[in-house]
């Protein structure tokens, strides 16, 4: 009977040992390029909204310090609080997004990208001949309101949906994955076991 016992152990064994040519690490695919170049253009956009914190704080204080318009300095404080949320928004952090469900939206987060950009364009006569200034200033306005157009126009082509509906496909994989891995591992320790009890 312990023969018959190890021979039908041998035999799952062997059969295991069979399906090793499909391990965890071959079922893993590449990440799914869509998903990469949506990532990248939400760091191309946070990078935007930096730029537009930048110039605010740099006008804020400038305004304050010396007296030029208090109301211009409380504008801009707005500014970069905006900003700073554009910025958190596109990290994506669900515990963030949960109390702020319209920019889970691509549409949303256009929208506020380009309220952004346009208070850091608002009051172009402040900064005198400061000509560097009005420089960066143009850049990360213009910067921030192409970035929020192609947010609309990727919502309004219904993006996001096929964003979150593949983002969701990609965790599927990854814990199928996982759960090969811990197959794996465990097989390995039964083969230990086995190894054991024939020694």
């Amino acid at each position: 009977m312990e023969r018959d016992g190890e021979g039908t152990v041998s035999s799952q064994t062997q059969r295991v040992n069979n399906g090793r040519s499909v391990s965890p690490g071959r079922v893993r695919t590449g990440s799914d390029p869509f998903l990469v170049t949506c990532r990248l253009f939400s760091f191309v956009t946070a990078l935007a909204a930096i730029l537009c914190i930048v110039v605010n704080v740099y006008s804020a204080v400038r305004s304050f310090k010396h007296g030029y318009d208090v109301f211009d300095g409380i504008f801009r404080c707005y500014a970069v609080v905006i900003a700073v949320i554009v910025v958190v928004a596109e990290t994506e952090w669900g515990f963030f997004i949960k109390f702020w469900k319209v920019l889970e939206f691509s549409a949303g987060r256009g929208m506020l990208q380009i309220f952004v950009a346009v208070m850091t364009r608002a009051y172009p006569e402040d900064y005198g001949q400061r000509n560097d200034l009005i420089l960066l200033r143009n850049i990360a306005s213009y910067f921030l309101l192409t970035c929020g157009a192609i947010y609309i126009i990727s919502g309004l082509l219904c993006f996001g949906f096929i964003k979150r509906a593949r983002q969701a496909k990609e965790v599927s994989r990854e814990q199928a994955i996982n759960d090969l891995q811990e197959l794996e591992r465990r097989r390995e320790e039964l083969e230990a076991l086995l190894i054991q009890e024939r020694a």
